[in-house]
């Protein structure tokens, strides 16, 4: 398989606050890797020093088999690197089709904005948000923002896609709708890292998974491993029963 992102050693400090300690990991292209961990663990921390938000202190991040460590987040846009946010950043005052072109026109492919135009459209189908199309972000419900915020990523065509917690906030409904996108996501050969705490989830549709505790890497394997996995069990499951009944639901 080819490797699409390695992420080598990777350590993270605010003044005297270790966020992460010598994260390690390669992520093969059109996989799902989830990455869970209490709050507080440096999930939202990692995703920021791979997406080029702040550097790392120690460390190399290897995307396309070039080093972005240092690199801009606006570079790692042109080079195929997208993400959504925990808390939705809309640009309220465009209407829905405008908020994804601004994807289509800052992503890899640089676009024009009457193929941008395009563009939206069509990811706005596959989001399933195409009944939105004129009306003003700013007016969209919590569902319908996420599902936004996640076509303005795709629109910028990916190679990776960071999900920081997309599900956070949906009723059961809403989650399995967004699985769903999910996978489709997958399908087209899109490498996705997930965020997530809805543990049930994440443990459907993670290819891998990876386990952050006070920025530390404690565990990495299959959802089976990792839901056994007793370090996990006990920094973050807390009961052995719940790992097992998380891998049991449909």
């Amino acid at each position: 398989m080819t490797v699409l992102l390695s992420v080598q050693g990777v350590t993270k400090r605010f003044g005297g606050l270790q966020a992460l300690t010598q994260v390690t990991f390669d992520l093969p292209e059109s996989q799902i890797l989830g990455l869970i961990g209490p709050n507080g663990a440096g999930k939202t921390t990692l995703f920021n020093a791979i997406n080029g938000v702040y550097p790392p202190e120690e460390g190399r991040i290897i995307f396309r088999e070039k080093d972005v460590t240092t690199t801009k987040t606006y570079h790692h846009a042109r080079m195929g690197m997208a993400r959504t946010h925990q808390i939705v950043q809309p640009l309220n005052e465009l209407t829905v089709r405008e908020n994804v072109m601004v994807g289509a026109c800052f992503g890899r492919e640089n676009q024009s904005l009457g193929h941008a135009a395009e563009i939206a459209d069509e990811v706005l189908e596959f989001v399933e948000l195409d009944a939105r199309t004129e009306q003003l972000a700013g007016s969209l419900n919590v569902a319908q923002k996420k599902r936004l915020e996640m076509a303005r990523a795709l629109a910028s065509r990916p190679y990776l896609l960071l999900l920081d917690e997309v599900l956070a906030g949906l009723n059961p409904s809403e989650i399995g709708n967004m699985v769903e996108i999910v996978k489709k996501i997958r399908d087209r050969g899109i490498t996705i890292i997930m965020i997530e705490h809805v543990m049930k989830a994440v443990m459907n549709v993670s290819d891998r998974i990876i386990v952050l505790d006070y920025g530390q890497q404690i565990a990495e394997g299959s959802p089976d491993e990792i839901s056994s996995n007793e370090k996990v069990i006990e920094a973050y499951l807390g009961d052995p029963k719940l790992a097992e009944k998380l891998l049991q639901e449909d």
